[in-house]
């Protein structure tokens, strides 16, 4: 089953009581979550949570309304999974990697740990900085833009840099009923689109296995983030979950050579 990051951050002119409550409400917020783990970052000007959701499919409007509740409470809040690994990576690394874990069943324990720190925090006699939260990945498509673009990484990062490629690549992916073999046409770091008149819903995940020229694999799961409906050129956008580091390099090394090819 897949597993979605997702992350808070919270100031000293947050509310610790509204911050603890999103924390401890999580259960409610997200009830088709199988299981959760949670990370409470203390640092001199922030507190953070870092929150591993494993669930059948993406939760959009229970994420929405969390995101909500974080903005409500003065927090800011980051969908992990849609930023490029290596951007995941360094965001976790300088944020949270000193941080306490907790199990899902332990978010009051979690959200008394927050609010304690939070309430700390505004005792600081200097004013703190906004969250620093990473910057945020490209909106999808709308119809006035190439339906055919996958995820973009945010401004500034390598992903970025390396572009989307167009390209023509075996794929076989699978939901929890089918078992579909087509062709990638855009390739980038956080996901590709596939012309398919086979075209899961919105939200759903499939398993993608794309075979490169060069004879490796990408195996891992995707989430369908948009979809488009047309006779000729519909297929569906997958953005990346993968956090496995045999397929990032994999990855990493395919678009490097794209790179070359092209310059």
């Amino acid at each position: 089953m897949p597993v979605f990051g997702l992350a808070a951050l919270w100031n000293g002119k947050a509310s610790p009581e509204l911050a603890a409550a999103v924390v401890e409400g999580l259960g409610k917020l997200l009830p088709t979550a199988q299981s959760m783990q949670l990370v409470v970052a203390m640092q001199a000007e922030q507190a953070g949570v870092e929150l591993k959701v494993e669930a059948p499919g993406y939760p959009r409007a229970s994420v929405e309304q969390l995101a909500d509740e974080v903005k409500k409470s003065g927090g800011t809040f980051v969908e992990l999974w849609r930023l490029p690994k290596a951007e995941r990576d360094a965001f976790r690394n300088t944020t949270f990697a000193k941080g306490r874990t907790f199990g899902g069943e332990e978010r009051a324990l979690a959200a008394r740990t927050l609010a304690q720190h939070v309430s700390a925090l505004a005792t600081r006699p200097e004013p703190t900085a906004e969250p620093a939260a990473p910057a945020g990945p490209a909106p999808v498509a709308t119809s006035e833009e190439d339906p055919r673009k996958v995820p973009a990484a945010p401004p500034g990062s390598p992903q970025r840099r390396g572009r989307r490629f167009a390209v023509r690549l075996e794929l076989a992916f699978r939901t929890e009923l089918d078992f579909v073999r087509e062709h990638a046409l855009n390739i980038s770091n956080g996901g590709l689109f596939v012309r398919t008149a086979h075209r899961p819903p919105p939200d759903s995940v499939v398993t993608v296995d794309v075979t490169l020229p060069n004879g490796e694999h990408l195996q891992g799961e995707a989430v369908v983030v948009h979809v488009v409906d047309d006779p000729y050129n519909g297929g569906v956008g997958l953005a990346f979950l993968s956090d496995d580091a045999t397929f990032s390099r994999t990855l990493d090394g395919y678009l490097a050579s794209l790179v070359g090819g092209a310059g």
